[in-house]
């Protein structure tokens, strides 16, 4: 018997109810929203006061400013928000303090991390080397398992310390920070972390210069610093 379009239509609409995933659309993507923590690198003078996203005195002078910047460049229509909560001094202990209101409750879709120089620095021919290096990357590998907990979906990335042997930092800061450097990258291995290299990054760059026009105290980056830095974020994070 030759089918009629009314019994073509019942059968298409059965069929639609039988497989209502059919006609779902896919979840969108949640608007992202980036946060930088660590210390002095990443604090960078940004005003504490204000608490919005995308403001630039909130983002201070630093790799998260640049970073902000660079995105809203590439995707001038994206609904991005860039916070930092960076403190200067801090050292992993410090970010434990204060990790529930200033990373957790925020809620970020991806959560960039830089600690580790004051760590050494703070504690350098005062504490033995290997304690040091133990507690940091026990309490960082801590503090990234309360975050996957906490926030299942976010995404991960963990920032190598570095230094350079000018200003601050001479010979006595090693092996120690070296040793640090790769309990930073053990930790952000075991938490499934973009990884983003910084360390070399750095002495390659002095030596083709001097150390000082990279960071100026050995330490805290100067603009050409920070401007290297988040050229390294954006390669690695790739949005």
């Amino acid at each position: 018997m030759p089918t009629t379009r009314r019994d073509f239509l019942a059968a298409s609409a059965a069929a639609i109810v039988a497989t209502p995933h059919i006609l779902r659309r896919p979840a969108a993507a949640p608007d992202p929203v980036i946060l930088f923590q660590g210390d002095s690198i990443t604090d960078a003078g940004r005003n504490r006061a204000i608490a919005a996203a995308n403001d630039p005195a909130a983002l201070g002078r630093g790799y998260p400013l640049n970073v902000f910047q660079s995105l809203a460049a590439l995707k001038p229509y994206a609904k991005l928000s860039v916070l930092n909560r960076g403190v200067s001094g801090n050292i992993v202990p410090d970010l434990r303090t204060r990790w529930q209101a200033d990373t957790l409750d925020l809620k970020p879709t991806i959560l960039s991390i830089l600690i580790g120089v004051n760590d050494v620095w703070h504690t350098l021919g005062k504490t033995p080397a290997d304690e040091v290096v133990a507690t940091y990357e026990a309490g960082y590998a801590a503090l990234l398992e309360q975050t996957r907990a906490a926030l299942p979906d976010v995404r991960l990335v963990v920032l190598e310390p570095f230094v350079l042997r000018t200003g601050a930092v001479n010979d006595s800061w090693f092996p120690e920070f070296d040793q640090l450097r790769a309990a930073c990258r053990r930790v952000a291995d075991h938490a499934r972390a973009d990884f983003v290299p910084l360390h070399d990054m750095f002495q390659a760059r002095a030596a083709k210069s001097k150390p000082d026009e990279w960071l100026a105290d050995g330490v805290h980056p100067t603009a050409a610093g920070h401007s290297a830095i988040a050229k390294e974020w954006l390669d690695k994070v790739k949005l």
